[in-house]
């Protein structure tokens, strides 16, 4: 009885060392590593977001309202270079973009008809496809209710660096709705987040129906546009070539990963929506698309690589293109060095033939100097706005 006693005893005590052994030196380094790893990291602590400019657009989509859409469209890409030239002093900033519709039961899912199109995201060739995806149908616009759901759902970053606005755009009274603009307005300001308006008729009738006062609430600016006006684009002789420059930068972009193929077709298709306007359009998206703010890490190669060295050694090989399955680690790195230089080669190119396409058009506008379009009123509310964060808006 003893023996086995101490049998007993012998071997508990084997598997207790063991168990032990296994805890501490195999699975305990795999377990940290998961929890270390990218994906698990980035789920469990969000990323601290600073030096973000963050803008949430609310479009009404109610039947009346198909002239604020086409402004939108057509003007996106004047109003993304305003915004990816608004920086902070010596400090590299980042641009993020939402996109809600209100007013629209066609469209509007959920109730109260207001629908996120994007949370905030980096992606504006999305912001672009899901604008070109609008159409408009009578509804009930409700202007606190789509405020206030826009602050509660989007991540709006915490630090005192980042730069945050609202615009919402509309053409009935502001006070329509169970949330009174007021309180959602109140909202916002508690959250440094500012909420401009944008009225689409008369000035005086904004001001009546409330819309001036909701700027007001937040230190916003409140504006009333012409809708319905139709843009104005000014052809120049460095568009032609600031466009065949946009071919070749989009041969640089190597797609992988399960969405590459999806968005590099998209990027071709918000191409051929700014073309669809005019030269000078696709020019300005172009020149969007050789700043910094133009991300697409998420399904390039080469952004992704330049983010991140590591990415290469686990991707999924199969994601990419037949004549890149073959390379080694080695040998696809040196062919991602390349690409990247020719991309920055034809970036700077785009650049220094913007600028010259700019005083080309400041001499041959035909636009009033006050304007009563969109673009023009949120261009002019960013620069007065942005010295109040201490960023600026850079010529």
């Amino acid at each position: 009885m003893k023996n086995r006693n101490n049998y007993a005893f012998f071997t508990a005590a084997l598997l207790a060392l063991s168990f032990s052994y296994l805890i501490n030196e195999k699975w305990q380094p795999r377990v940290s590593a998961f929890m270390n790893s990218t994906y698990f990291s980035a789920s469990a602590k969000p990323m601290i977001k600073k030096n973000t400019i963050q803008v949430a657009l609310l479009l009404d989509t109610s039947g009346s309202m198909s002239g604020l859409i086409e402004q939108a469209k057509s003007q996106l890409w004047q109003i993304l270079n305003t915004l990816a030239n608004t920086e902070k002093e010596n400090e590299e900033t980042k641009l993020e973009i939402a996109l809600y519709q209100y007013g629209s039961p066609t469209y509007g899912k959920r109730a109260r008809q207001i629908k996120q199109l994007s949370g905030f995201t980096t992606d504006m060739d999305l912001i672009s496809k899901k604008l070109f995806a609008l159409g408009t149908a009578g509804g009930e616009e409700y202007c606190g209710e789509v405020i206030t759901t826009s602050i509660s759902e989007l991540e709006w970053g915490k630090d005192d660096s980042n730069f945050k606005m609202i615009y919402i755009a509309g053409n009935e009274p502001f006070t329509q709705g169970p949330i009174n603009y007021a309180q959602a307005c109140q909202l916002a300001k508690k959250q440094d987040i500012t909420v401009n308006t944008i009225f689409c008729g008369t000035y005086q009738e904004g001001v009546q129906t409330m819309w001036k006062q909701g700027a007001q609430l937040t230190d916003g600016e409140y504006m009333n546009i012409d809708h319905n006006q139709t843009t104005v684009y000014i052809e120049t002789p460095y568009d032609k070539k600031i466009n065949e420059l946009n071919q070749k930068l989009n041969e640089t972009y190597i797609p992988y990963g399960n969405t590459g193929k999806m968005k590099k077709e998209n990027q071709t298709k918000q191409d051929s929506n700014a073309f669809g306007y005019s030269s000078a359009n696709a020019a300005e998206r172009a020149y969007f698309k050789s700043s910094k703010k133009y991300k697409a890490e998420s399904w390039d190669l080469v952004d992704a690589y330049e983010k991140d060295k590591e990415v290469i050694k686990n991707i999924q090989v199969e994601t990419l293109s037949d004549s890149l399955q073959t390379l080694s680690v080695e040998e696809l790195e040196v062919k991602i060095k390349l690409i990247r230089g020719n991309r920055a080669s034809i970036q700077n190119k785009i650049q220094s033939l913007n600028s010259q396409r700019l005083i080309h058009i400041e001499n041959n506008s035909k636009e009033s100097a006050e304007g009563s379009n969109l673009k023009k009123s949120i261009e002019n509310s960013v620069e007065k706005q942005a010295k109040k964060k201490g960023y600026k808006v850079k010529n």
